[in-house]
C-alpha cells in the first residue's frame, strides 16, 4: 500500500467543521477521483465515491463504508471589545483549550485569523468557576486586533478550528487534531487504492459523512440514497493512555477492533474477524452493548434496516486538539476493508442470519 501520510496531513490542516464541510470535502472528491467510477455529493454535502464490481446479478449487491469527515471546533457566541467569547462545535474535553492556538474563519472579511485561546486570571472569574477545569463559556480567543478591526472582521456564528499542525511522533505515530475521524478516511482511501487492483463482484459506496460529530445526520441521509446491502462504519475508538487502560480501552498501534452489540449484524462480526485472522491482521472485540457512537448508529435503522458492521482504529486524546493514532493501524484498516470487500461472494446474503 502506498504511503498515506501525506494524505492525511493535509486532511488535517484542512477546515471541515460538522456542518461546514465543504472544503475538507473538496480535497477528498480530488483523492478518490482517479480511485472510483464516479464521485459525487449527496444533498448534505457528504462525498459518494462509486466503485463498480464485475458480479453478473441485477441489481448487483452493494457494501457502503462510511467514514464520517466533519470534524470537532468552536463557534463565535459573542464579541467583546477586542475578544471572542465561544462556544462548542460538537464534543470537546475543555481541559486542552487553553493555550491551544486556533483559526478564526473570519466571515465579513472572508478571511482566516490566527489566534489563540485565554484563560482569564482565576480572580476575573465567578468564585464557583475560579478552580479546577475553566468551562468554555469562560475561555475566549484572542486574535491580537482591536476592538474596532475585529468587528470589521468577524461576525457571531463564525467558526474556529484548531490549528494545531500534525506532528510526527516516535514509533510511527501522528498527532494533530480531526484525527477523529479523518484516519478512518484515509484508511478508507488505501482500501480504494488497493480495490484498483483487486476483484471484487460487489458494489463499493465509498462515503466520508457530513455532520457525524452532530448526530450522524450524513450518514444516516447517504444510507437511505444509496440503500447499500450492507454497511461497515469506520471510526476511531479509545486508546491507552494516561489514566485510561484495562478493558476501557484498547493498545495504541496493536491493531484494530470489531464491535460487539446491538447495531452490529453478528453474521458481518463474524465475516470480518475471519477475514482479519486469514491475513494476520490483530483485532480485538469491542463491546457497544448499546448505542456504538459512531456512524453505524444511523446505518443500521435507516430504511428498513442495514445489516451494519463498526471497525474502530484506537486513538488517544479523542476530541483534543492533540490527538494520536498509530499510522500502521490505518493501513491495516485499509487492508482488512479491502479483504472483506473482496471476499464478498455473490450469495453471501442468502447465508446471512442473526444469530
Amino acid at each position: 500500500m502506498s504511503d498515506i501520510l501525506p494524505f492525511l496531513k493535509s486532511m488535517i490542516s484542512t477546515s471541515g467543521l460538522s456542518g461546514y464541510e465543504a472544503p475538507i470535502a473538496e480535497l477528498i472528491a480530488k483523492e478518490w477521483t482517479p480511485l472510483a467510477d464516479e464521485v459525487t455529493r449527496s444533498r448534505l454535502g457528504s462525498v459518494h465515491g462509486f466503485k463498480r464490481g464485475s458480479g453478473a446479478a441485477k441489481p448487483r449487491p452493494s457494501v457502503l463504508i462510511a467514514t464520517h469527515m466533519d470534524a470537532i471546533g468552536l463557534m463565535v457566541s459573542r464579541i467583546d471589545g477586542e475578544f471572542l467569547h465561544i462556544t462548542s462545535l460538537g464534543g470537546i474535553d475543555p481541559r486542552v483549550l487553553p493555550g491551544t492556538p486556533v483559526t478564526v474563519h473570519a466571515s465579513q472579511s472572508r478571511t482566516n485569523l490566527p489566534g489563540v485561546i485565554a484563560m482569564p486570571p482565576a480572580h476575573l472569574l465567578p468564585e464557583d468557576k475560579n478552580s479546577g477545569v475553566i468551562s468554555i463559556p469562560y475561555l475566549l480567543v484572542d486574535t491580537g486586533l482591536t476592538a474596532r478591526e475585529l468587528a470589521k472582521h468577524v461576525h457571531v456564528g463564525d467558526l474556529i478550528s484548531f490549528a494545531t499542525p500534525p506532528v510526527e511522533l516516535g514509533e510511527g505515530l501522528l498527532s494533530g487534531h480531526s484525527i477523529d475521524n479523518r484516519a478512518s478516511v484515509a484508511a478508507l482511501t488505501l482500501c480504494l487504492q488497493a480495490l484498483k487492483n483487486s476483484a471484487h463482484v460487489w458494489d463499493v459506496w465509498a462515503v466520508a459523512t457530513t455532520q457525524e460529530e452532530v448526530g450522524g445526520l450524513g450518514a444516516e441521509t447517504s444510507t437511505f440514497a444509496l440503500r447499500p446491502t450492507i454497511a461497515i462504519a469506520v471510526d476511531v475508538t479509545f486508546a491507552s493512555g494516561p489514566g485510561a487502560s484495562g478493558y476501557e480501552t484498547f493498545a495504541l498501534g496493536k491493531g484494530l477492533t470489531l464491535g460487539i452489540g446491538p447495531t452490529i449484524h453478528p453474521f458481518l462480526y463474524q465475516r470480518m474477524k475471519e477475514v482479519a485472522q486469514r491475513i494476520e491482521i490483530p483485532a480485538q472485540d469491542e463491546p457497544m452493548p448499546a448505542y456504538s457512537g459512531t456512524d453505524g448508529d444511523a446505518l443500521q435503522l435507516t430504511a428498513e434496516g442495514i445489516p451494519t458492521m463498526v471497525l474502530s482504529i484506537p486513538e488517544r486524546y479523542m476530541h483534543t486538539p492533540v490527538e494520536v493514532v498509530a499510522m500502521k493501524d490505518i493501513q491495516r484498516a485499509g487492508r482488512l476493508l479491502a479483504e472483506f470487500i473482496a471476499s464478498l461472494e455473490e450469495d453471501f446474503m442468502s447465508k446471512m442470519k442473526w444469530d
